[in-house]
Order: C-alpha cells, then structure tokens, then sequence
C-alpha cells in the first residue's frame, strides 16, 4: 500500500481535508477528515489509510485552494494522484479542461469521451470523483443547464459556481 497524508484547511464552505501520495493530490473533500467511504476507496487503488501530516503537494493544494476561494487562482496546477477505472479516468480527465467558470452536461462529457449514449455512466463517474474543487465537478451540470448530483450537496455545488461565475463573498 502506498503511504499516504492528509491535512485539512478552513475554506468559506466549511472545512476541507485534501489528501496526498508521494505522487500527488489524491482525494479532497469537505469536512474534516477522510471518512470511510473515501478510505475504502483509497484501498482499493493501493493507498493506505491517511495519516496526519504533510508534503509539498499538500502545501501547494492548501495554499491554491485558498486562492480558489479568494478568486485569485482560476486553474489549480498541483500534481494528481486519480486512481480509478479507465473510463473514470477519463472522464475525469475531461473534467479537468472545463474552464473556471464554465459549465458542460453530462451529454456534453459523454461526447467528448467517445460514449455518447453513457451520460448516466458520465454521472456516476463524476460522483466518483475522489478529488472536488480542483477536479472541478461541480461545473458539470445537467441537461438545461439544471443543478443535479454533487457529493457534497447542491447547495455547495451552486455555492461554487456562483463563487466562479459571480464572484460573490460566500455565506453559507
């Protein structure tokens, strides 16, 4: 099992953990710590089980998600550990090219990995996602632009849009 830390940072959504292999970031989420879900799944990629602690992809992902929220980082350049099947990869992958800002369906997704019929699976693949904020799923969205699925709830989904798209102070 590769070794892996983690740390957590205040963000204006509430507090966020980000954990790191010597590879890269490889898992980001809300709240204070990685919980079991993420663990498991961890595992079953090969990383063990994060302990407290740090290295300079941390450090980087701490310091860029502070300027995400501060509006002064557009596009976050840490190093990524994804680990997942083939096709997550890849929409994830997509993922990472929509611009701060923007969004795209999961049709859209679909089409650009050369499945266009597996938007559902695209769906899926992306609440999979094991890295939010810099890998930006929230900025994918539903046909008609409408709000749907995000791991952490809609209200942090709209929440992070609106911050990229409006430039507004949170409050939640």
């Amino acid at each position: 099992m590769e070794p892996c830390v983690y740390t957590t940072t205040s963000t204006l959504l509430g507090p966020v953990w980000v954990c790191a292999t010597g590879v890269g970031i490889c898992g980001l989420g809300f709240g204070e710590q990685p919980g079991d879900h993420e663990i498991r799944r961890m595992a079953r990629y090969g990383i063990a089980p994060a302990e407290p602690g740090s290295n300079p992809a941390l450090e980087a992902a701490v310091a860029q998600l502070a300027d995400y929220f501060d509006r002064s980082l557009k596009a976050f350049d840490v190093p990524l550990d994804l680990r997942g099947t083939d096709f997550q990869c890849a929409v994830w992958q997509e993922v990472l090219t929509i611009p701060y800002g923007k969004t795209l369906t999961y049709g859209e997704i679909a089409m650009q990995v050369e499945h266009p019929r597996a938007f559902q699976a695209v769906g899926q693949a992306n609440g999979a996602n094991p890295v939010a904020i810099i890998v930006p799923c929230h900025r994918v969205v539903g046909r008609n632009g409408k709000l749907t699925g995000y791991a952490y709830g809609i209200d942090r989904k709209a929440a992070l849009l609106q911050l990229e798209q409006a430039g507004l102070q949170l409050r939640l």
